[in-house]
């Protein structure tokens, strides 16, 4: 019984739309060992007049508890009470058969309910304690978590503005972010609590509530990166956090260890990524995989919410001289827009409207990340063009008026139903043939810069024929027309080895397989040097060439010079840092 229980549970975790929809990921066993030695590392005083309390909030098939159980030494403990939730029944049998066969002198006391419904009943909820409320339940010695990672397009907009009222969380809210702050209400002051967690919080905007919730409630002690290991067969980039209770004791700057794959050689080997975490430099794994392994100290920047990132002596030392050396960001360049998005491109963007008897008057030239090229984007036997119902009139976007454009609004008729049906545009009150992301009609044909989200090396290319953008690239003009010179200096830092290692540095946000994300809080921070001097001239000058050129030899030769420029406008020597 108790094995079929098991098979169950595992096979419910495997399947995707399930997994998405209850953020439920089982945790391997090595991580989990991981996670509870470091538990126990610190746990330095544990009662031994009362029970020890260990409580994981969403136990799964209990693995975390079992690893937390083996690392404790249950010899010189009289009690020990183990508590956990689960909103999955068969689950939590399982948890409490594997518990009870290994331990059973434990006391267990698992609750099928949701965690958050029990932290809100028994100890409030909000940023401040409820002074009135009085509690029945103890609070917990050790706690050991995988939150689950539900974001809000999944969870829905009514359960997440819930959380957020509930919490006193702000912005984009993930379930794991609720699941924090509550644990830090049932967290004992000097207990300690060792959570997997999504490692996105720690460098997107929409993380900001929760680094600010786990400053504020914790004593951090250590966080790992574990950037792109793959501990999990699911997709997720993880983070393992170690926290104290809030006793009014301010520790030291938090340690902080970061762990992601290179292709750099080494001669130091580890039987799996967990084990490379002790060690430095780059380190192979029995499976043949190199990873760069960093220990430094936690940077949050000067705010409780500021971006986190790993700080060693070299790293700041080179940040700090690219910022003497900048002259500002892309930011004071203009504004970082994503493209448009239409919600319907099926019907707005095609690649065959030549064939179209009468084709639409409303067509522009589409680009998307199917043409990104470094510098200047490349050519398609078939190009994508959009038809797109914005003009601006007196400085003002508004769609235009279909019966001036008959060809357009026939096509457009043909397809009301579907267009009709985004329920939310109508809602908005807007034209049911709208584009939902438009943008702003009157920029469509100012030299750009256009650059791909998701890429392993930084793609920026500059735009001088007037398309509109996809909503699978960003794109920034120059809110001064008369320097747009920016856009080739910024050109050509964006595609530089400079660029991608001050990425590694400042943000340190890979994906999988050494993708990067290059989203507008990134991109805006890109530095700039001085466009005035001589250095800064000559690479816009060079920059120019270089999109003539494309593509030749001459080009290739031209961007490799461009690369080692952009180096020296920042007083810096290629890859002079190994970090």
């Amino acid at each position: 019984m108790e094995d079929m229980l098991i098979e169950k549970a595992k096979n419910r975790y495997s399947i995707v739309t399930e997994e998405k929809a209850s953020g439920a990921t089982y945790t391997p066993k090595v991580l989990s060992d991981f996670v509870a030695r470091q538990i126990i590392e610190v746990a330095k005083t544990l009662p031994n007049d009362r029970p020890v309390r260990l409580l994981d909030p969403a136990v799964g098939d209990g693995e975390l508890l079992l690893s937390l159980l083996e690392q404790l030494d249950l010899s010189t403990r009289k009690r020990v009470e183990v508590c956990g939730f689960d909103t999955d029944l068969d689950a939590l049998i399982v948890a409490e058969k594997r518990i009870s066969n290994l331990y059973p002198n434990v006391s267990m006391l698992f609750d099928h309910h949701n965690f958050l419904e029990f932290v809100l009943k028994e100890f409030g909820g909000g940023e401040t304690e409820d002074l009135f409320r009085t509690s029945v339940h103890e609070k917990y010695d050790l706690v050991i978590a995988n939150p689950p990672y539900v974001r809000t397009q999944i969870m829905g907009a009514a359960q997440a503005r819930q959380l957020s009222e509930q919490f006193g969380l702000t912005g984009r809210v993930d379930l794991y972010y609720a699941f924090i702050l509550g644990m830090a209400k049932v967290l004992k002051p000097k207990g300690i609590a060792g959570i997997i967690v999504s490692n996105r919080f720690m460098t997107t905007k929409s993380g900001a509530a929760v680094r600010r919730a786990l400053i504020e409630s914790f004593n951090i002690q250590h966080v790992w990166d574990l950037g792109d290991t793959k501990v999990f067969d699911a997709a997720v980039l993880p983070a393992v956090l170690l926290v104290e209770g809030k006793n009014g004791y301010k520790r030291e700057v938090p340690d902080f260890t970061s762990i992601y794959e290179t292709t750099e050689s080494t001669t130091v080997k580890s039987v799996n990524v967990i084990n490379a975490l002790s060690m430095n430099g780059i380190v192979q794994t029995d499976n043949g995989r190199r990873f760069q392994v960093q220990h430094g100290k936690l940077n949050t920047g000067s705010s409780s919410d500021g971006v986190w990132r790993i700080a060693t002596e070299a790293v700041d030392t080179w940040l700090a001289t690219v910022n003497d050396h900048a002259w500002g960001t892309f930011r004071d360049i203009g504004k970082i827009r994503v493209g448009v998005k239409t919600c319907a491109d099926k019907i707005f963007i095609r690649d065959d409207w030549d064939g179209f008897q009468e084709r639409p008057e409303l067509l522009k030239p589409l680009t998307t990340h199917h043409i990104a090229r470094r510098f200047k984007a490349s050519t398609s036997d078939r190009p994508k063009e959009i038809l797109y119902p914005h003009e601006v009139v007196q400085g003002k976007r508004q769609t235009v008026n279909l019966s001036r454009y008959p060809f357009s609004k026939a096509y457009l008729e043909d397809h009301k139903e579907k267009l009709a049906g985004r329920k939310y545009v109508v809602d908005a009150g807007r034209n049911w043939y709208e584009i939902w992301v438009a943008q702003d009609p009157g920029l469509w044909n100012k030299p750009k810069l256009v650059f791909r989200d998701i890429s392993e090396k930084p793609t920026f290319w500059v735009d001088l024929g007037g398309s509109i953008v996809n909503g699978d690239c960003y794109w920034l003009t120059c809110q001064n027309s008369n320097k747009d010179d920016l856009l080739w200096l910024a050109a050509a830092v964006a595609n530089s080895t400079f660029i991608e290692q001050f990425y590694d540095y400042r943000f340190n946000n890979k994906l999988y397989a050494g993708r990067r994300r290059f989203i507008t809080q990134y991109v805006e921070k890109f530095p700039l040097p001085n466009p005035a001097s001589e250095i800064g001239k000559a690479i816009i000058n060079k920059a120019r060439q270089t999109y003539k050129c494309i593509p030749s030899q001459k080009a290739e030769e031209l961007e490799k010079e461009l690369d080692l420029m952009v180096w020296e406008s920042f007083s810096l020597v290629v890859k002079e840092v190994a970090a």
